[in-house]
């Protein structure tokens, strides 16, 4: 089931990514609604990562077409923002929080130009919109995971992007931290900003997100999570590796059950 949208935000046609000639990511095909919280949800080795990547045009691709808002990235991509996945940055850089957040500034300034007083302003509001403000001074190598990922979030947030990529905003953190960025994924959410979240976590998946992309190398399913997250779809995406979770299948149950009764 891949349901498509009117004046779609994203739009992805026939795209198909490999390395080193391998397809890792074959013919995806999907439109993604504006002002939506968007989970893209697969096993290990599916491709998600890749997929934002590949709409970020950091990897080339083998084939196909990628529109934000009917844009190239390239026309478009000072409204957009990409956070990585925490792994992937050197977190011993010697730069304090404050610093980082500011980069995200970085976008909005001329050639020499530096940072202005609203600038500051800006990082110290995104800094107190994650929480934390109290650690503008820290080296970002003395931070804990789940607060190296808020600052990340500050960065992205002070970029005042319309479509925000977040790749494992969730992985390795704290659960109050967990907490604090799915607060303002809505709060974003609220704003009319779109989020498009990789995210490895069933359990969560159908409580964060409202809509979700299911892959596995191909795109088994895209739509609204109630049309999205059901057995058939999600045992299609996770072939044999779904029945170990029991913990879904009795959400799955509790889901099928409440919609029975609320009809």
């Amino acid at each position: 089931m891949i349901l498509q949208v009117e004046n779609p935000v994203v739009e992805v046609h026939d795209l198909t990514v490999a390395y080193q000639k391998k397809p890792v990511l074959w013919s995806i095909d999907f439109t993604l609604p504006a002002g939506n919280i968007i989970g893209i949800i697969g096993p290990n080795g599916a491709g998600k990562s890749t997929l934002l990547k590949a709409i970020m045009g950091i990897i080339p691709l083998a084939s196909g077409q990628i529109r934000l808002w009917n844009f190239p990235i390239k026309d478009v991509r000072k409204r957009v923002s990409y956070v990585p996945q925490r792994e992937s940055v050197d977190w011993d850089f010697p730069a304090s929080v404050k610093e980082v957040v500011l980069m995200g500034r970085y976008p909005k300034l001329s050639l020499f130009q530096r940072p202005t007083k609203k600038d500051h302003e800006i990082v110290k509001q995104c800094l107190a919109q994650v929480e934390m403000l109290e650690y503008e001074n820290r080296q970002i190598g003395q931070l804990s995971g789940g607060q190296q990922q808020r600052v990340f979030l500050a960065r992205a947030l002070a970029q005042e992007a319309e479509l925000y990529f977040m790749d494992e905003p969730f992985a390795g953190v704290d659960m109050a931290s967990e907490a604090a960025i799915i607060k303002l994924l809505h709060q974003m959410r609220a704003q009319g900003k779109t989020i498009v979240v990789v995210h490895h976590d069933l359990q969560t998946a159908y409580e964060y997100f409202d809509w979700i992309l299911l892959i596995n190398q191909r795109l088994i399913a895209s739509g609204p999570k109630e049309k999205i997250f059901t057995p058939e779809l999600l045992q299609a995406t996770y072939g044999g590796k779904l029945t170990t979770l029991t913990k879904i299948g009795e959400l799955l149950k509790k889901k099928s059950f409440s919609s029975r009764k609320d009809g």
